[in-house]
C-alpha cells in the first residue's frame, strides 16, 4: 500500500491523523480561515474533500460510499442541495427515501467526516434545470440569476428553509455538527458578463443574503473571481494550481477537480488517468493549495427524470474513484489514497511553512516548505514528453514528464504521480443465477393510446398560439401534446396532392401525426436543438387533426439566460405546391391549439405497483417487437448475492424504466456512441480534455441501467418499461456487477494489496505472477530476460482462497532476481 523504510512511518502517521483527527462531538467546532488554510479551533488543516450527491444514491448505499470515502483519505464530503428535488411544486417539500438530506448528512457524521453544504441553490450538475424546479421559470415578472425582486424572494425563502433546517438538526459546525463550509449561488462568474450591472448587484445581494443567515462557519463562491468578502472565492476545472484567490485573507481552494466527465447519449466513455489526476492533485499542494474536493467521487446514476444536459446520460459514473454503482475504481481510488495519507502526514508544514519555489528550467519546478527545521519537497516536471533529472539537496533524482515527485523529508522520494503501484480492477457483468434469462422473462404488453389523443385532438388547455412547452407542463413530464385541426375545402389554394408540413422545433424529439397516424420522428443532433423538421403529409378534404408530440431529455442546466432556453414547438407551416408550381404556404401558429401534458400510461401510473392489482389491460399473447409508444411488464427473481445488480437493455429503443415502481431513469440503447475518437491505450501526459482517452466508440453509449439492491424484494419484482421508438424486450436480463480480473505491476519497496473488493468474492486463481523485469500489461504480461523463481506460488499461497492479500515486494519475499534495473512484481489473479 505505501512505501517501506523512510516513508512508511510517514503514511502510517497519516494514517492514524485521519482516523482520529476529524471525529464530531457535539460541542461547538470553530471554523475560520486565513490566508493560508480553512482553520478548525484554531488550526490550519490540509482538507481533502469528495462530491458524493445523496439523490444519485440511495440511503443503503450511503454509509459504504462514505466509508470508502474515509478509507481512502477524505476527511469532508460536499454535496449540492437539489432544489427542484426538494420543491417540486411551489411550497410543497420532498425529503424522502434518498432526498433525505438531513439523515445523508448524519450519516456523514457517523463516520466522522466533515460536509461542504453547497446549497447554490443553482447547482449545475448536469441536473435537469441545473436544480431550478420549472414552476419558478413560470412566476410571473420573475427573471432568473439577477436583480430581480420576484427570483431573489425565492431564492432566500429557499436558501433559509435549508439553513434553518440545519440549524433546528444542529448541524452547522458551530452547533457542534459536521458542516464546516457552505456555498451560495454557483459558478456564476463564468456567465456573468451578459447580465451587466444586474448581474453585479445580484452577486453582492446573494452574498448579503447568505451572511444574515447567521451559520456560524465561512460561506464560498466558486468561480467568482469578483466574490464580496467575506465570501471565499474558489476554483473550478481539471487544474487549479495557478489559481488565487480575489483577497490575500483567502485560502487557496479548488471546489472541484474534475475526476472525469459525464457522458452525453451518442457520446463515448470518458477516462481521466489516475496519473494526470494525482498530478493536478499533487501540483495544487506544491503551489499553496489546502482545500481540494473531487468532483465527482461518486457520481450515481440519474434516476428518474433528474438528468440535465439536453442528453445527459442515466449513467452519472463520471470515471470518479468510486463507480457509479460504489465498486472502488482500482487504480484510481488506491493511487489517490497513498497520496492522500501523504499529504495529510504533511499537514503542519504545508499549512504553517515558509514556501520557496525554483524554476529549473524546461517546465521543471522545485518547491521546499519549511517549519521549525522541518523539510518537504515537490519537484514538478509540466514536459509532456521529457523525463527531468533534478539535483536537490545534494541528491539527484529523476521525474518523468508531467509528473510530481513528493519528497516529506526532502530526502525521499516517497511517491510519484506518474507511477502507480496499487492494483487495478477488471470489472465483468455475471448472469443472473437465480433464473436463466433472458429466456425467463415472460413479458406482457400494452399499447400507449397514442391513437387516442393525436386524432380526438382534446386536452384541458387551448391557446391561440404556441406556448413553449415549460410554460405548459411545468415539466411534470417529458411529454406535451400540440393539436389543431385543418379545414381544407374544395378550391382552397392550399389544396393539393403535395403538401408538405414544416415545423420550427426546439423539441428534443418530436413526433408527427396526422389524423391519428403517426407519419414521421425526428430528433435533435447534439448541440443543435432548434431544428426544422420537413414531412410529406397527406391531408382529406374536409377535417385533418394534426398532431405534434413534443419530447424532452433533459432541460438546459448550464449557460447565461440557460432558464430561457424553448423547448417545444416554434412556428408550423403548411406548404403545397400550386397549380403553376408555386408554394402556397398556411401558417398554423396562430391556430387554436389543445395542449395535453404526458402519457396516458404516465397519468394511470403503469409502472406502479398498485396498478399492477388492476393488470387485466395487460396482454400476454402477441408480443409486438419495434413497436412505438408501447408499454412492456415482466417479473423477475433479483441476481442472488449482494453485488450490484444492473438490467441489460440491449435491444431496446429509447423510454423509460421502473422497477417495482421506482424509476431508474430514461434509456436510450438504440442511441450509438460516436465512431471514431476512441483508444485502446492512454497516455497520461499533456493536459487532460473530455475528448481525450475515450472508450465505447459505436456501441450503445449506455447498455446497463443500475437498480439498486433497496429497490428490490426476496421474491418476485416486476420491471415495467414504456417504449417509445420501438425495439425488442425479449433480449432484456438482469446482470450482477463485480471485479472478475485483478492485476498489479509494484515497484520493489512496496507492499501491494489485492482485493476482490468484498461481496464474498475471493481470489480463486493467480493466472499471471514474476517478480523482476516483467513485461506487458494486465491481460498480457510476460516474464521478462530475469526473475526470481517461484513467484507464482508465493502469490498462490498468499492469496488464493481469500478477500484480500498483502505481499511486501522485496527479494526478502520472492528471492534474487539478478535484474540490473529495479524490480517490478507483475501479478494477474482472478477473483
Amino acid at each position: 500500500m505505501g512505501s517501506t523504510g523512510s516513508g512508511g512511518f510517514v503514511l502510517l502517521s497519516a494514517l492514524c491523523i485521519l482516523l482520529c483527527w476529524c471525529c464530531c462531538t457535539s460541542s461547538a467546532i470553530d471554523v475560520s480561515y486565513d490566508g493560508r488554510a480553512i482553520k478548525i479551533d484554531g488550526q490550519r488543516r490540509v482538507l481533502l474533500s469528495g462530491s458524493i450527491h445523496y439523490p444519485r444514491s440511495t440511503p443503503d448505499m450511503w454509509p459504504d460510499l462514505i466509508q470508502k470515502s474515509k478509507e481512502g483519505g477524505l476527511d469532508t464530503i460536499e454535496t449540492y442541495v437539489f432544489w427542484n428535488a426538494h420543491e417540486p411544486r411551489r411550497r410543497e417539500y420532498d425529503f424522502l427515501r434518498n432526498l433525505d438530506l438531513v439523515r445523508f448528512i448524519k450519516t456523514i457524521q457517523d463516520a466522522g467526516l466533515y460536509v461542504v453544504l453547497r446549497i447554490g441553490p443553482y447547482v449545475c450538475a448536469e441536473w435537469n434545470y441545473g436544480g431550478y424546479p420549472v414552476w419558478l421559470h413560470n412566476l410571473p415578472g420573475i427573471e432568473i440569476r439577477t436583480d430581480n425582486e420576484v427570483y431573489k424572494n425565492e431564492m432566500q425563502i429557499f436558501t433559509t428553509f435549508i439553513v434553518d433546517m440545519m440549524k433546528k438538526e444542529k448541524l452547522f459546525a458551530s452547533q457542534g455538527g459536521p458542516i464546516i463550509i457552505a456555498q451560495i449561488e454557483n459558478e456564476f462568474g463564468n456567465v456573468m458578463t451578459p447580465y451587466g450591472d444586474a448581474g453585479k448587484v445580484y452577486i453582492n445581494w446573494c452574498a448579503t443574503m447568505a451572511e444574515s443567515l447567521n451559520i456560524g462557519v465561512p460561506w464560498i463562491m466558486c468561480q467568482q473571481p469578483d466574490a464580496p468578502q467575506p465570501m471565499i472565492n474558489t476554483c473550478n476545472g481539471y487544474y487549479c494550481d495557478d489559481f488565487t484567490p480575489n483577497n490575500p485573507n483567502s485560502p487557496k481552494m479548488w471546489t472541484e477537480n474534475w475526476t472525469g466527465w459525464f457522458k452525453d447519449w451518442g457520446m463515448a466513455d470518458p477516462h481521466r488517468t489516475a496519473e494526470d489526476l494525482a498530478y493536478s492533485v499533487a501540483r495544487f499542494f506544491q503551489f499553496g493549495g489546502t482545500f481540494q474536493n473531487y468532483y465527482m467521487y461518486h457520481g450515481g446514476t440519474n434516476f428518474g427524470r433528474t438528468a440535465g444536459g439536453p442528453y445527459i446520460t442515466t449513467s452519472y459514473d463520471y470515471d470518479a474513484p468510486l463507480d457509479e454503482y460504489g465498486h472502488l475504481n482500482q487504480p484510481k481510488w488506491g493511487h489517490l489514497k497513498e497520496l492522500h495519507l501523504l499529504l495529510k502526514s504533511m499537514e503542519k508544514v504545508l499549512t504553517y511553512g515558509d514556501i520557496s519555489t525554483t524554476d529549473n528550467g524546461n517546465s521543471v519546478t522545485a518547491t521546499t516548505y519549511t517549519v521549525n527545521g522541518t523539510f518537504s519537497c515537490f519537484i514538478s516536471n509540466a514536459n509532456t514528453t521529457a523525463d527531468a533529472t533534478v539535483e536537490l539537496q545534494g541528491k539527484t533524482f529523476t521525474v518523468p514528464a508531467w509528473s510530481v515527485s513528493i519528497l516529506p523529508d526532502c530526502k525521499n522520494d516517497v511517491y510519484n504521480t506518474a507511477k502507480i503501484n496499487v492494483q487495478t480492477s477488471v470489472k465483468v457483468m455475471k448472469p443472473n443465477a437465480a433464473e436463466k434469462q433472458p429466456a425467463a422473462l415472460n413479458w406482457a404488453w400494452r399499447p400507449e393510446r397514442v391513437r387516442d389523443t393525436a386524432s380526438l385532438g382534446q386536452g384541458p388547455l387551448v391557446a391561440e398560439q404556441l406556448l413553449e412547452q415549460k410554460q405548459v407542463s411545468n415539466d411534470s413530464s417529458d411529454y406535451v401534446w400540440y393539436m389543431t385541426r385543418i379545414d381544407l375545402k374544395k378550391g382552397d389554394p392550399l389544396w393539393s396532392n403535395d403538401m408538405t408540413l414544416r415545423v420550427n422545433s426546439s423539441a428534443h424529439i418530436l413526433h408527427v401525426f396526422v389524423n391519428g397516424k403517426h407519419v414521421g420522428v425526428q430528433w435533435a443532433t447534439k448541440g443543435v436543438y432548434k431544428y426544422v423538421v420537413e414531412q410529406k403529409v397527406a391531408l382529406k378534404l374536409g377535417k385533418n387533426q394534426l398532431s405534434l408530440l413534443s419530447v424532452t431529455v433533459g432541460l438546459q442546466n448550464y449557460g447565461s439566460f440557460f432558464d430561457e432556453v424553448t423547448t417545444g414547438i416554434e412556428a408550423v407551416q403548411l406548404i403545397s405546391k400550386g397549380s403553376n408550381n408555386n408554394d402556397v404556404v398556411k401558417d398554423l401558429s396562430t391556430n387554436k391549439w389543445v395542449y395535453r401534458v404526458g402519457l396516458h400510461g404516465e397519468e394511470k401510473q403503469l409502472y406502479s405497483v398498485e396498478s399492477q392489482l388492476h393488470s387485466s389491460r395487460w396482454q400476454e399473447q402477441n408480443l409486438p417487437i419495434n413497436r412505438l409508444f408501447t408499454w412492456y411488464k415482466t417479473n423477475f427473481q433479483a441476481p442472488l448475492g449482494k453485488e450490484p445488480v444492473v438490467v441489460d437493455l440491449q435491444g431496446l429503443g429509447k423510454g423509460h424504466a421502473w422497477v417495482n415502481g421506482r424509476s431508474i431513469g430514461r434509456y436510450w440503447p438504440s442511441f450509438n456512441a460516436q465512431e471514431d475518437g476512441c483508444t485502446t491505450t492512454c497516455d497520461y501526459r499533456g493536459p487532460y480534455g473530455s475528448d481525450k482517452c475515450l472508450t465505447n466508440c459505436g456501441k450503445p453509449s449506455q447498455r446497463w441501467y443500475h437498480v439498486p439492491r433497496s429497490f428490490l424484494r426476496d421474491d418476485m419484482n416486476t420491471l415495467v418499461l414504456f417504449e417509445e421508438l420501438g425495439g425488442n424486450p425479449s433480449f432484456v436480463n438482469f446482470q450482477s456487477v463485480a471485479v472478475g480480473t485483478v492485476c498489479a505491476n509494484t515497484s520493489e519497496g512496496h507492499t501491494l494489496e489485492l482485493s476482490c473488493h468484498g461481496s464474498g468474492r475471493t481470489i480463486s486463481t493467480v493466472k499471471f505472477a514474476s517478480f523482476g523485469e516483467p513485461q506487458g500489461s494486465c491481460g498480457s504480461f510476460s516474464s521478462g530476460t530475469c526473475e526470481a523463481s517461484g513467484a507464482l506460488a508465493i502469490v498462490q499461497q498468499a492469496c488464493v482462497g481469500r478477500e484480500r492479500c498483502s505481499i511486501e515486494v522485496s527479494e526478502a519475499t520472492f528471492g534474487s532476481t539478478g535484474c540490473s534495473n529495479a524490480n517490478r512484481l507483475a501479478v494477474e489473479v482472478v477473483c
